[in-house]
């Protein structure tokens, strides 16, 4: 079972590193033009995680419906969950085209910036959107060789994603001198090289199981809205709890730059280390939504509960090692995610924060690749629900009591914050722990 849960973990957790070069490629090319520029790709890159994140269920609900079907060794349910998640990604991505300029002038509303600054950031919107397709197909592709057990083809198209961004961004912008709009032309052309790679992994790897099974007689039976109903409520449930998840942060990232410009930059470095953490867990969790699914499939139970328990070993282990490794190491990261003497200066007194992190956050990660294998999308959708809740209630209760000039008393109110954040994180885990049974090996059961 380790073995297992390794051959599917690492190369996602490889693929997860590679996917926040693309911002950071970017942000580094642009670096060398001016401080406006670095300012622009900084708003441009928000608006499209604010747009993508929200689609985030065309990856995480076509794995678990695959890996049940591959479990059940009805591959012919899996092209059709193919089918249907990439049918759907492109009907969503043609609707954002059509929308750009409203998306646009909402842009300029949601995001502030100097008029140069926002007039270039949405130079670089209106050239990036139209890699929406291929973004969005990327994500139903890469979920549905998750859901095959095969998190190997995703590592290497993002890899390759990476290799091309770099080289034609690097061209247009220092060869060709295309400013901004030559930067996001290469993350264009990238995104659409990807989902090339990503076709001819589908057509090499699974040519002759869509052969087999594919019609026109299949494919409308396919998109039928009966065939479709269970894939749009799993995900409509999905896409209610990232809602959650992307509130949540977006509050923290409004709170603390109201409390002062200098907590918004500790913040921005404390979460940094959430993110490196995530980007870990996740790649066990991904591994989860994977076997989660075969087994529920396979309706094997004995080698479901085994599967879980080997995770959560997995996610203590590596709790205990992130959790030492920032008491040891942690304001060594500090000067690496910045070089501002102040502002590391600043965030020493909130370090212990990080080392409650992985405690908090370990369980909140797990749980939610095991119930994305299974679909128990609904759980998944009340425990963020109940969790967001708590969050709120926690951080205003904490302001509010005692009463306190928080305006002066910064230390305080970010201290509230994340408390309010690991409340929520804890609430998340703990919500689907509870609900283990019931929601998930009871389906390997039926």
């Amino acid at each position: 079972m380790n073995k297992r849960i390794l051959n599917l973990a690492l190369p996602n957790i490889v693929t997860n590193i590679t996917v926040p070069l693309l911002g950071m490629v970017d942000t580094a090319i642009v670096g060398h033009l001016s401080q406006s520029h670095i300012g622009a790709i900084a708003i441009g890159t928000s608006i499209f995680n604010l747009i993508y994140w929200n689609f985030g269920f065309l990856r995480m609900g076509t794995s678990g419906f695959t890996a049940q079907a591959y479990g059940a060794r009805r591959l012919d349910e899996a092209v059709k969950v193919f089918i249907r998640s990439f049918t759907i990604a492109i009907a969503i991505a043609l609707t954002l085209l059509a929308l750009q300029y409203p998306i646009a002038l909402l842009s300029e509303i949601i995001f502030n910036g100097s008029p140069g600054v926002i007039a270039m950031a949405l130079s670089y919107f209106y050239v990036r959107i139209w890699a929406a397709p291929a973004t969005l197909g990327l994500y139903a592709i890469k979920g549905w060789f998750i859901g095959m057990q095969n998190s190997k083809l995703p590592m290497w198209i993002a890899i390759f994603i990476n290799i091309v961004n770099i080289i034609c961004s690097l061209v247009f912008v220092l060869v060709l001198h295309w400013d901004i709009k030559g930067v996001a032309l290469g993350t264009v052309i990238a995104q659409y090289s990807g989902l090339a790679v990503g076709m001819l992994f589908v057509v090499i790897r699974y040519g002759k199981l869509f052969r087999k099974h594919l019609s026109w007689q299949f494919v409308t039976d396919t998109l039928h809205w009966n065939q479709m109903r269970l894939f749009f409520k799993v995900n409509g449930d999905i896409f209610l709890r990232t809602v959650c998840l992307a509130a949540v942060f977006t509050f923290i990232t409004s709170e603390s730059g109201r409390i002062s410009d200098e907590i918004l930059a500790v913040d921005t470095l404390l979460l940094q280390f959430f993110t490196l953490f995530s980007y870990i867990m996740d790649g066990f969790a991904y591994a989860g939504e994977s076997l989660v699914g075969r087994y529920i499939g396979a309706r094997d139970r004995k080698s479901l509960v085994t599967c879980v328990r080997y995770l959560i070993t997995w996610g203590l282990a590596l709790t205990l090692l992130f959790t030492v490794a920032y008491a040891i190491f942690g304001e060594s990261f500090l000067s690496i995610f910045s070089d501002k003497k102040e502002v590391i200066d600043a965030s020493r007194p909130y370090l212990f924060w990080t080392l409650i992190i992985p405690v908090c956050g370990f369980s909140a990660f797990l749980f939610d690749g095991i119930f994305i294998g299974a679909t128990a999308s609904r759980t998944m959708r009340n425990s963020m629900f109940i969790a967001t809740a708590l969050f709120f209630a926690v951080y205003f209760g904490l302001i509010l009591f005692p009463h306190a000039n928080f305006t002066s008393d910064a230390f305080r109110w970010n201290n509230c914050l994340f408390s309010a954040f690991m409340i929520f994180l804890t609430a998340r885990g703990l919500g689907q722990a509870l609900m283990l049974k019931s929601s998930v090996y009871s389906k390997a059961d039926r």
